[in-house]
Formats: structure tokens, sequence, C-alpha cells
């Protein structure tokens, strides 16, 4: 039987053709090892045929749009989780259909799954701080909170971004260029880096190595050699005692920023983990 990291591997490999909702789905077996795939992708088969069946053949995007917006968030009730906002759960998929809670970033990838098996093409905006999702019609893109399915305006999407910008004389203009482009298409590379990196969060606060270390395999298969993520496994690695993994990330993340803020630290770890390496053999 393929493993889920192998499986992972498979379905992100090609980056023009991810299956972005399957993808996230698959990330949920390292918490869930036992939990049945096809379900949820049996609800959301279930949801797009009772959609279906009430979208008329020539129905606007703005129409499709407003039926899913009603379906999505007042039939079906999806909503953040406010209770329990920072439960790992939030952004497990199969966990987020059954209870529907969860958090922007997985809202969002239901939503658009949802969206996609109704033929609107909504796309996911790493937006700073709180994941978005837009739909481009003929009059402009329509930019949506996937907490509560509201459409957000250019104020108000300013007054989240004004936060992440810094202030210059000509703050008006670089505001315009920021928000523009903080307003473009999300790769679903990106997508999955985001969700996992919003889980390694959680983990690394509670020092739960060994889930960590499977998130940061995933997050290499995404962004391979990423000094950042190759730093932080080889962390993991040595919260677990394996001094010669943790050795081989750690000198390697050296070798790409050998001036990093870090770099002096890593150096007198690495020396530690030679010692150890010597020990064990």
């Amino acid at each position: 039987m393929i493993s889920s990291l192998n499986y992972f591997t498979t379905l992100v490999q090609e980056a023009n053709n991810v299956p972005l909702f399957e993808a996230a789905l698959v990330i949920a077996q390292d918490a869930h090892p036992a939990m049945d795939l096809g379900a949820p992708q049996l609800a959301m088969d279930r949801f797009s045929n009772t959609l279906k069946q009430r979208i008329h053949a020539d129905a606007s995007q703005i129409k499709k749009l407003q039926l899913l917006n009603h379906f999505f968030f007042q039939e079906l009730g999806f909503a953040g989780n406010v209770n329990n906002y920072y439960d790992p759960d939030n952004s497990y998929l199969h966990c987020v259909i059954n209870t529907r809670r969860g958090i922007p970033i997985s809202l969002a990838i239901v939503y658009m799954e949802l969206a996609h098996q109704i033929g609107l093409p909504v796309s996911g905006i790493s937006f700073p701080g709180h994941f978005l999702i837009k739909l481009t019609v003929s009059s402009g893109d329509i930019v949506i909170d996937p907490l509560n399915g509201a459409s957000l305006s250019h104020e108000q999407l300013e007054e989240r971004l004004e936060p992440y910008l810094r202030t210059s004389p000509s703050q008006g203009r670089e505001k315009k260029i920021s928000l523009h482009a903080y307003l473009q298409n999300a790769h679903p590379h990106e997508i999955l880096a985001r969700l996992l990196r919003n889980l390694k969060i959680i983990f690394t606060q509670a020092q739960q190595w060994e889930r960590l270390l499977k998130l940061q395999q995933r997050l290499l298969i995404l962004l391979p050699n990423d000094p950042i993520e190759l730093r932080d496994r080889g962390s993991a690695y040595a919260h677990l005692d394996c001094p010669q993994a943790a050795l081989d990330d750690i000198e390697n993340y050296l070798t790409q920023r050998p001036h990093a803020q870090d770099a002096i630290a890593l150096r007198a770890q690495a020396h530690e983990l030679r010692k150890a390496c010597k020990r064990l053999n």
C-alpha cells in the first residue's frame, strides 16, 4: 500500500495539475491514519449534486455564487471555529466537513472544491493574516471572506492590508500597488504550504516534534531545499534524537545561509550533533 507521504508526493508533483482538495485531505492522515479518504469526497459530491439541482442551465456566475453562498454558509452552516480556533482539526478537511467548522484556509479549500464542481472558477488568495477567495467576472474580481461569504470592498481590503504595509511619503501609491499584488491567485503549492505552516505553529508551540517532523517532510516535498524548512526539519530531528539527520539539514541550511542571524547558534548546535553522531558510531 502506498504511504500517505508518497501519495501526497504523487498528487503535488505536477505543478500545473494539482488536485488541491485531495492533496489537502491527505495531510490529515498524519494525525488520523485510519481516516476514510472516500467519505469526505462522497460528502462533497452529495453537496454539489444538491446544489446543481437548484441551478438553471442559463444561470449567471453571480447567480451561482449567490446560491453557493447561501447553501454553504446558511444551509450547511460552515463557519469559523471561534471557540477553539487553534485546534489542529480545524486544518483537517474531513473534520471541517464533519463539524462544519474550520479556519479561513480550510473553509476556503472546501468552498473552492464545491465551487469548481458547479462550474465556478473560484481561486484562493494568500492574503496576509487571513486567507481569502475570489471569483473573476466580467465586471472585475469579487473577493470573498471564507469565514462568512461576505464580499469585501477595496476599502475593506486596504484596511486589512494596512498593518502589513510600510509607511512612506508615497503611502497611497504603495497601498494601491501592494493591494493588487496581494490579490493574485495563489498556486495550490502555496495554499498547501500555508495550510501546513498553520499546523507547524501549533505543533512547534506544543513541542509535538513527531507531528512537526511529518509536516516538515510534506513542506519539503512542496518546497525542496527551502533553507528555512530544512532548518526546521533539522530542529525536529534534533528533538527526536536523530543527530545525523538533524546535522545534515542544519549544515545544508548553513551552506545556503552562512550569514543568517541564527548561524552562530546553529554552528554550535552542529558541533554538538557531530559529537552525538560519533557516540552513536
